[in-house]
């Protein structure tokens, strides 16, 4: 079918305008930063305080016992419900930056502030724009709209936006938001102003039903695995303060670091996240060996796509697999999963553009 180029430039101003909408939600983010203060009326109305560790309460909070077992390299055990402890070592505000879950979505953005409250729907309106944006993307070209290396880089990013909407939502983490839609706005910049591909008919090789199966689950993976990665480099840089506090070389205190999650919070996000989008990966990876027979006639050829991609899964199975036998939480456990992802990236940015293999589909020259 003919390309609806009209469409297409369509698809286009809708990109550019997530793009936009998107920075204004970062640059909301970081006003709460600057600006914005924790509210105190829900602890001061309970008379108790909030413990921000047991925000994350439902996605898996470590026991006492195996907190206290702990080794060096180990995230260090969460602090006493009575009072929440920041990473430089002084009682944080009662109400946390990740207040009480049973309180509704709506109300708490109402109670984080406006800075908060601005961020949010430039973030929920950027990732409706950038949403039709992919849709008519694929409504241009008359296929699912990751053919390329630019559709597919949109497409993942939407993914990565919407999934953190969510999550941000749901466990009212909001100072995480500068940091991750951040990421966003970079990665989709880049993609906007370096690799921009008009809109095409797809090579022979994926004129498929195979494509909306197989990329399309390694497109929602990606967008998923691409949450935790921000998260693991803010846990790094947050337990990095931490150690460097303890040992007496950094001033305790940090207001960054006083308004973010805990350690404790950012590592069973971070884990809770990949259980979500492994998964995902490993179908992808399987519809991918089944489309592969069916077009070259074996399931597995190790071409250089293929072995990157399995040496992906091969590293975020460890990671679960770590965290599910030796425990581990902290710095080892995210060096594993930020391997993971720089081993995905590395498949999508340098194998696919240039190393000639079997899956040369990338659209960029």
């Amino acid at each position: 079918m003919t390309v609806n180029v009209a469409l297409g430039h369509v698809s286009n101003a809708f990109l550019i305008a997530a793009l936009v909408i998107y920075s204004l939600s970062v640059v909301a983010f970081a006003g709460d930063f600057a600006f914005g203060r924790p509210r105190r009326a829900a602890a001061a109305a309970h008379g108790q305080a909030r413990d921000r560790a047991a925000a994350l309460a439902s996605v898996g909070a470590a026991s006492a016992a195996g907190a206290a077992g702990a080794t060096a390299d180990q995230a260090p055990p969460p602090p006493p419900a009575t009072a929440t402890a920041t990473a430089g070592g002084e009682p944080a505000d009662d109400a946390g930056t990740m207040p009480d879950l049973a309180v509704p979505a709506l109300r708490a953005i109402r109670e984080a502030g406006r800075w908060v409250v601005a961020a949010v729907a430039f973030a929920a309106f950027g990732a409706a724009a950038h949403t039709t944006a992919v849709i008519t993307r694929g409504l241009a070209v008359h296929r699912a709209p990751w053919g390329n290396m630019y559709e597919f880089v949109t497409a993942l990013t939407c993914v990565a936006a919407i999934f953190f909407l969510f999550a941000m939502i749901r466990y009212r983490a909001w100072t995480l938001g500068v940091f991750v839609m951040g990421a966003v706005v970079v990665t989709l910049g880049l993609a906007e102003t370096l690799i921009y591909t008009a809109p095409g008919d797809l090579v022979p090789a994926l004129q498929s039903y195979w494509l909306d199966i197989h990329v399309t689950a390694m497109t929602l993976a990606t967008g998923i695995f691409f949450v935790p990665a921000v998260l693991g480099f803010v846990y790094l840089w947050v337990d990095r303060y931490t150690r460097r506090v303890a040992a007496g070389q950094a001033a305790p205190g940090n207001g960054i670091v006083r308004r973010l999650p805990s350690i404790e919070q950012l590592d069973r996000l971070t884990y809770r996240t990949i259980v979500f989008g492994f998964p995902v990966w490993t179908f992808g990876v399987i519809a991918g060996a089944i489309w592969a027979d069916q077009a070259w006639g074996r399931y597995w050829g190790w071409d250089p796509v293929e072995t990157w991609a399995f040496i992906t899964w091969v590293l975020y199975a460890a990671f679960l697999h770590a965290r599910a036998t030796a425990g581990w939480r902290g710095r080892r456990a995210h060096y594993v999963q930020l391997l993971g992802f720089a081993s995905l990236i590395f498949n999508i940015l340098v194998v696919q553009v240039f190393i000639a293999g079997m899956h040369s589909y990338s659209g960029v020259s």
